[in-house]
């Protein structure tokens, strides 16, 4: 099988300890390519150093909601300087990870927002897709998406919600970015969806170190674990593994401007 981890957080201090051989080991499982994402200014570099040391490793910039407390304004300019020195990089691929987060305690709605469409405006700008983490915010960002209408439109990230909803986004041209939470046997409505989706609008992710699979329950999510989750939704799918692996290799070689 030929995979693509189309989010991943290699950069943070949960691998310090084995990132080359967990890198080393995912390549030799078959994950060609892995996308690493910035979540705030301060580990933009770090994750930069990491695509630039490792041909395997592409990156993404961007702003959190989760992160929110740490953000300035001033942080929105120097994303927009970054995205100017990496103009038409090959390792640049996409901004993110941006996003709605209605879920965590006392969420700054208003200030979320205001984020997030800066961050889509820098977006349709410099011709970027962009990488979307969206919980218990779903009406608000298919909303947000619409008013914005990109060019080139991106993933919504680890997609849990509705088939309503999953519809609307893939109307709008985005792709569902599908890893372990669907493996889990009580995640009922997303092996409902899962099994409506059309396979051109599937992508696969690992969101490592966070959102294990079922069969790493409790331990540290790895993009090594990348082959065990596709059989796992493939299988939810009733399609072969090998054929959820093409369709999502595909799927994000055309998204991340890799064809």
């Amino acid at each position: 099988m030929r995979l693509i981890d189309t989010h991943t957080h290699l950069d943070f201090e949960d691998f310090d300890a084995d990132r080359t051989q967990v890198i080393a080991r995912s390549q030799a499982l078959g994950v060609e390519r892995l996308l690493v994402l910035g979540v705030s200014a301060a580990n933009w570099a770090r994750v930069w150093q990491l695509a630039e040391r490792e041909p395997c490793v592409f990156a993404a910039l961007g702003l959190h909601p989760v992160f929110l407390h740490q953000h300035q304004n001033a942080h929105l300019e120097q994303l927009r300087a970054w995205l100017e020195r990496l103009r038409g990089h090959p390792k640049l691929c996409a901004i993110g990870e941006i996003g709605l987060d209605f879920y965590i305690d006392e969420p700054d709605r208003e200030r979320q927002q205001a984020l997030l469409d800066a961050q889509l405006q820098l977006a349709a700008e410099f011709a970027l897709p962009v990488l979307l983490h969206v919980r218990r915010a779903h009406a608000a960002m298919i909303a947000t998406l619409k008013r914005h209408k990109l060019a080139r439109a991106g993933v919504v990230h680890a997609f849990s919600g509705s088939w309503e909803e999953a519809r609307e986004y893939i109307r709008l041209g985005f792709k569902l970015g599908l890893g372990g939470a669907g493996t889990w046997p009580q995640a009922q409505r997303m092996h409902r969806v899962l099994q409506q989706l059309p396979l051109e609008s599937i992508v696969l992710e690992t969101d490592a170190p966070d959102i294990a699979p079922h069969s790493h329950a409790g331990e540290r999510n790895s993009p090594e674990f990348l082959p065990q989750i596709c059989r796992a939704l493939a299988d939810i799918r009733g399609i072969a593994p090998e054929a959820l692996a093409e369709a999502s290799y595909r799927n994000s070689r055309a998204l991340l401007g890799w064809d």
